[in-house]
């Protein structure tokens, strides 16, 4: 049996159903034969993204993970989706990325989407032959929503949208991007300044700057989307007019978040796997490294926080699941497992010494790709931010912000 194949472990038992299990096995499967003979390639490869591992996530429904029946998806909900990321995260999280990338505007579409939107899109989105991506973030706001400075004027029974996006996932390969564009006027409160577009990648005006590999993440297609003058159909735009900033915040929330927090734990669990069988096999003395008992204690702390981390994951998930429209969780999720995972890589780079430093090593890739789940969603600073609100009184009594 291929090393990558591990059942699901009786700690998340309470979380898994039998169509769960199905699908860590299919995950587990799909990783073996199709990602894991792609890692070297793509890893010595600067200018080339994997169109074709999309293709196949595709063709298994994955991107329809938890869009309705009704619009053809699997509806099988967030654990579902935790579950596909994760395992295929394990052997890489370019991997993992791709898949949770599209996730994302997905769910912005199932919940903020015309029935006719939806039946426009959904079905060709769980099929596979329609690949999303979500365009908020810009070169020069960043990730602060409310300094958008992408434009979108009616005119007429058409939306113009001119401005730029940068670091959107799954950018070459999209056929259709959610786009965040300021539509109010001076003065408007930022809550109803935003409105989300459909805008499709054949479009005159869309273009996208050529694929270059970054840090980490090799062969996951992320970069800059430029809209010059776009027309867009005013039947196309996503939730109302003014709504955008709530489209990106919750998709962020319930999406984004986990999604990410899915794949630090792939590479958490790939740290901690690593990390046990170099400690049992290099020799030390009379025995190995692992019969020490300072390294022991150093490798119960990964062991700790692995385990921590999946399981705030896993229960972040059940409860989007079961219809609890909670904020702080998955932020604490997003938190954790990227903070542990990074830690827990640092600490496995130094109890292998100079043996973790080569290029054709594993744990570099590891280190460069943690990198990657840090500030998307939220950095650190805002998690812990929100996180100290949500206990204070005043928050309390308000409701937690987003």
């Amino acid at each position: 049996m291929p090393a990558t194949r591990t059942p699901p472990p009786e700690t998340l038992r309470p979380y898994l159903t039998t169509r769960h299990e199905l699908l860590w096995e299919e995950a587990e499967l799909f990783a073996d034969q199709y990602v894991a003979p792609r890692v070297p390639r793509l890893e010595h490869s600067t200018s080339k993204f994997d169109r074709r591992l999309a293709q196949l996530m595709g063709d298994r429904g994955w991107f329809g993970v938890t869009v309705p029946a009704a619009y053809s998806g699997l509806e099988v909900g967030h654990v579902a989706k935790t579950i596909l990321i994760h395992r295929v995260s394990v052997v890489s999280a370019a991997a993992g990325a791709i898949l949770q990338a599209t996730l994302i505007p997905v769910g912005a579409l199932d919940e903020f989407g015309t029935h006719e939107q939806k039946k426009r899109w959904l079905p060709q989105v769980a099929g596979g032959s329609v690949l999303m991506s979500i365009a908020v973030t810009e070169p020069v706001a960043g990730g602060h929503i409310g300094g958008i400075e992408t434009v979108a004027e009616r005119d007429g029974d058409e939306w113009v949208i001119t401005g730029s996006k940068a670091h959107i996932g799954n950018v070459h390969i999209a056929d259709l991007h959610v786009v965040v564009a300021r539509t109010g006027t001076e003065g408007d409160s930022p809550s109803k300044a935003l409105t989300a577009f459909l805008v499709t990648s054949d479009l005159m005006g869309v273009s996208v700057t050529p694929y270059r590999a970054g840090h980490g993440l090799r062969g996951f297609s992320a970069g800059r989307l430029d809209l010059d003058h776009v027309r867009v159909p005013a039947d196309q735009v996503l939730g109302e007019v003014g709504q955008g900033m709530e489209v990106a915040q919750r998709s962020s929330i319930r999406y984004g978040r986990p999604n990410l927090a899915a794949v630090s734990l792939g590479i958490h669990e790939t740290v901690l796997n690593l990390t046990v069988g170099y400690l049992e096999e290099r020799d030390r003395y009379d025995g190995t490294l692992i019969d020490l008992p300072v390294v022991l204690d150093r490798l119960g702390d990964i062991v700790h926080q692995f385990h921590s981390a999946r399981v705030l994951l896993y229960h972040a998930a059940c409860l989007l699941d079961h219809g609890i429209n909670t904020v702080t969780e998955p932020i604490n999720a997003k938190y954790a497992n990227h903070k542990w995972a990074k830690e827990s890589a640092q600490d496995s780079m130094e109890l292998h010494a100079a043996n973790g430093l080569a290029l054709d090593y594993p744990l570099q890739r590891l280190i460069r790709d943690i990198q990657h789940t840090y500030a998307p969603a939220g950095t650190g600073e805002f998690q812990r931010i929100h996180l100290a609100r949500s206990v204070l009184s005043v928050a309390s009594a308000a409701g937690p912000s987003t």
